[in-house]
């Protein structure tokens, strides 16, 4: 299986992904040369996600997309903002680009990732599990799963034991943000896993036809 994943950071939600072949886009290079030593296999692109997305969309099985979510964060807007002194910014609209250019052109699968906004998606999601909603072109089942850390105040050991990453040694200038930008790796594998069956069964049902063609 031939996966794509987008703002790829440092992996959290690759972390337990298995048996895939995986090219990850990531634009900061020192997040990606740490993606890379946690993932040497990998093919890692330095680069703009949203464009690799335009370019090589029809050459995956499943695509992974996680846009920038800082400008949707309900946490940003009504307390960072409103009582902290932080600019006001507009909405990255990426994620809804992407979502809508998924849907219309991917004959893959595919899943976008981004927090629950401080406004009424503008795009209804299609799940939503632990702090994150998903667009996606099959079902993701709910999951009990609950996330093994409550992000907001906690500190890079927290972050690092609950999310099994170690970031001691690397140049990363913000570690707790990028550790607090990952998504859970469970729930990555849980993502991927429905995603695989899906895709096994679109396999299976292509051969299935294939060789029917061939009889007679």
């Amino acid at each position: 299986m031939k996966v794509l994943n987008l703002y790829a950071g440092i992996g959290g939600n690759r972390k337990n992904w298995k048996n895939v072949s995986v090219t990850a886009v990531e634009l900061d290079p020192v997040l990606a040369e740490a993606y890379a030593q946690m993932f040497p296999k990998d093919v890692i692109v330095v680069g703009d996600a949203h464009q690799y997305l335009l370019d090589h969309y029809r050459e995956f099985d499943f695509i992974w997309s996680s846009p920038p979510c800082q400008s949707h964060s309900s946490f940003r807007q009504n307390i960072c903002v409103r009582f902290r002194g932080t600019p006001a910014v507009y909405p990255d609209m990426r994620l809804y680009q992407e979502i809508l250019f998924l849907r219309h052109n991917a004959g893959c699968l595919w899943a976008v990732e981004n927090v629950r906004p401080y406004y009424t998606p503008l795009i209804q999601p299609d799940a939503a599990l632990q702090r994150h909603l998903f667009w996606s072109n099959f079902e993701i089942p709910e999951s009990e799963m609950q996330a093994g850390i409550k992000i907001r105040h906690a500190q890079i050991p927290d972050l690092e034991e609950s999310l099994g990453f170690c970031l001691k040694g690397s140049n990363i200038p913000n570690k707790r943000q990028v550790l607090r930008n990952c998504v859970d790796p469970q729930l990555g594998l849980h993502i991927l896993n429905t995603a695989k069956i899906v895709w096994q069964e679109k396999v299976k049902i292509s051969k299935t036809r294939k060789n029917g063609k061939g009889v007679g």
